[in-house]
């Protein structure tokens, strides 16, 4: 995989898990958690879209501040 920041990590054998909260209803957002530095994101309703990629501490801010 590559650092963030020095190109597309590869992704291809993530396991993608989407929230609870969805309900199961595959309207939600699905991450990847089990890598170590990064937290890629993507819409469940679209697997083969775009993936956002944030760093680690900075997903965790994020969650913080939904809490």
């Amino acid at each position: 995989m590559n650092p963030i920041g020095r190109g597309t990590p590869d992704l291809s054998s993530a396991r993608w898990r989407s929230s609870t909260y969805s309900g199961g209803n595959n309207e939600c957002v699905e991450v990847v958690d089990d890598l170590p530095r990064i937290i890629p994101v993507r819409d469940s309703k679209r697997p083969a879209g775009p993936v956002l990629v944030f760093r680690r501490h900075t997903w965790s801010a994020f969650l913080d501040q939904l809490r």
